[in-house]
């Protein structure tokens, strides 16, 4: 079928969709492209511009093919992710990792030189990554819809086969059906205002469940980020280099950026504010650090702090999974998901694989989304082959929670901002995300709960208002996978932390997957044994 546009609504095809235009969704997009199928990406933003990495600076996994650095590599967060990474994925993500990133230098990427006038390839500027990424894409042939939120997957008894949403900017809903589908919609930090976040609202999570997938590691999501009180930039790998300090200038013991930001959230939980210096860092390379992470200084400057010699007052910012690892369950090694047609990368896929439970925050997530989008594209490029002429004739239907209606129906704004702030009073505070306890959680579940049951009986739009509610449906859907997780884990592993089971189990030693809707069920899941061996 041609694809046809009118006033009110864009219809189209393609043989991959790919929601997402991060990363993860780039990368995914790019490789089917080159594999010769259509390919169609929407993207919530503006592809090039939102998410996470688009306006900050990341590490990359990054490392040579030396089995001795490979080994280095693989061993680093192992134990802080309580055990639960797999060596098999470890490895492809940095095979593929090497991979891509030696292509992003024969592409144009401007690497820089270290001191062999090698190119220094273990980070990554998001303005000029994504920048060059939504160009190769657009060259690839790709069709880019921007500003284009998924509101409701579309499925039949075969899988997923598409998509329908509304164009923000002006107003048209659109459809597109397809031989399969990559979710590449980030994770969520519940509208915390951590930089890049706004459009993180858990959005993929919620369609992949509506189609019936399932989710893991989502217990690993009360990811906090120090961040100064008067910014949004949350890079929390500059304060390996920070001393922690009391208002009277005394040292906070034990805090600390890998380790110990547990004392400073209890110190603020209390109403002590803690303050920050980067007085550790060696002068030689604080010129470095300003060019490696550019819009990291722009508050200070802009208040005349030098935050390598003044004091400045920090908080915990939520980033939820987008720093923690989970997210939706993959089968197998093309990132596919428990529902036929449907794939899953980047943040909005569970990044257990290669962290286990601590954060996959800069290097990993930035591997990870750049690995599983090129696998998942692989993987959709050749699930749409398998259906040859079928794809033409699928009778698809819309899968969602959200009874959606005409322009005439009783919508409020304030409403879906309403039902975001009640999530938001979950799962921000940190006695109940960051200190958990069963008290706390039970507490927290039953209005999750109810609020849930209240956002599937409103109607809706497909329009500005539409996409809202959806936001706050997919939140509260989040943090009800997150809390049932954390209440089914009853040990303290990776950054879960129970207050009331404060200790390692090693015979929870497996991975908790979780799912539903309406009702949320929990199950465990074995660890391939593979991978204890590092």
């Amino acid at each position: 079928m041609a694809n046809v546009w009118e006033d009110s609504e864009l219809r189209l095809t393609a043989d991959v969709l790919v929601i997402g235009g991060g990363p993860a969704g780039t990368w995914a997009a790019l490789t089917v492209a080159t594999q010769g199928a259509k390919v169609i990406l929407a993207d919530k933003g503006y592809c090039g511009t939102s998410g996470a990495t688009a306006p900050s600076g990341t590490g990359v996994w990054y490392i040579k093919p030396d089995e001795k650095l490979r080994e280095e590599a693989r061993l680093s967060r192992y134990q802080l992710g309580g055990q639960l990474a797999e060596t098999r994925w470890m490895n492809r993500v940095l095979d593929r990792t090497y991979e891509n990133m030696n292509k992003l230098g024969a592409w144009g990427y401007p690497f820089p030189k270290d001191d062999l006038g090698e190119p220094y390839k273990r980070g990554l500027q998001g303005p000029e990554y994504m920048k060059l990424m939504r160009k190769l894409v657009q060259k690839a042939g790709v069709q880019i819809l921007d500003h284009s939120p998924v509101l409701e997957l579309l499925a039949d008894e075969h899988g997923v086969g598409g998509a329908t949403g509304v164009r923000t900017q002006t107003g048209q809903t659109w459809t597109v059906k397809a031989g399969a589908v990559v979710i590449a919609t980030g994770g969520c930090a519940f509208l915390s205002k951590a930089l890049g976040t706004n459009v993180l609202t858990g959005d993929g999570y919620l369609l992949a469940a509506e189609a019936g997938a399932d989710f893991s590691g989502m217990e690993f999501s009360n990811a906090y980020a120090i961040c100064p009180t008067f910014s949004s930039v949350t890079k929390t790998a500059y304060y390996r280099y920070a001393s922690f300090y009391y208002e009277d200038g005394t040292i906070v013991e034990g805090a600390g950026s890998q380790r110990g930001r547990s004392i400073i959230a209890r110190n603020l939980q209390q109403g002590r504010q803690v303050y920050a210096s980067l007085d550790q860092a060696p002068e030689d390379i604080q010129p470095l650090l300003r060019v490696n992470q550019t819009n990291f200084f722009l508050p200070f400057d802009r208040l005349g702090i030098n935050p390598f010699k003044d004091k400045f007052p920090v908080t915990l910012r939520l980033e939820g999974t987008v720093r923690g690892t989970g997210g939706i369950r993959i089968v197998d090694e093309h990132c596919a998901t428990a529902v036929p047609g449907l794939y899953a990368a980047g943040d909005a896929a569970t990044r257990e694989l290669i962290c286990g439970g601590f954060t996959g925050g800069g290097s990993h997530n930035a591997a990870w989304a750049m690995s599983s989008g090129s696998f998942a594209g692989e993987g959709a490029a050749q699930y749409a082959k398998t259906l040859g002429d079928k794809q033409s004739s699928r009778e698809l239907n819309c899968v969602s929670t959200t009874a959606f209606a005409g322009s005439d129906a009783s919508a409020s704004t304030a409403r879906s901002l309403e039902a975001t702030r009640a999530v938001q009073a979950e799962v921000q505070p940190y006695d109940r995300n960051l200190f958990r306890t069963q008290e706390g959680l039970t507490d927290s579940l039953t209005r999750l709960d109810h609020l849930w049951s209240d956002l599937r009986e409103r109607v809706t739009t497909r329009d500005i208002e539409g996409v809202r509610h959806r936001e706050a449906t997919a939140m509260a859907a989040t943090a009800r996978w997150m809390y049932n997780t954390a209440l089914e884990r009853t040990e303290t592993r990776g950054m879960h932390k129970r207050d009331d089971f404060p200790q390692l189990d090693a015979s929870q030693h497996y991975r908790l997957i979780t799912g539903g809707l309406d009702q949320i069920w929990t199950r465990q899941q074995e660890v391939n044994k593979e991978a204890v061996t590092i």
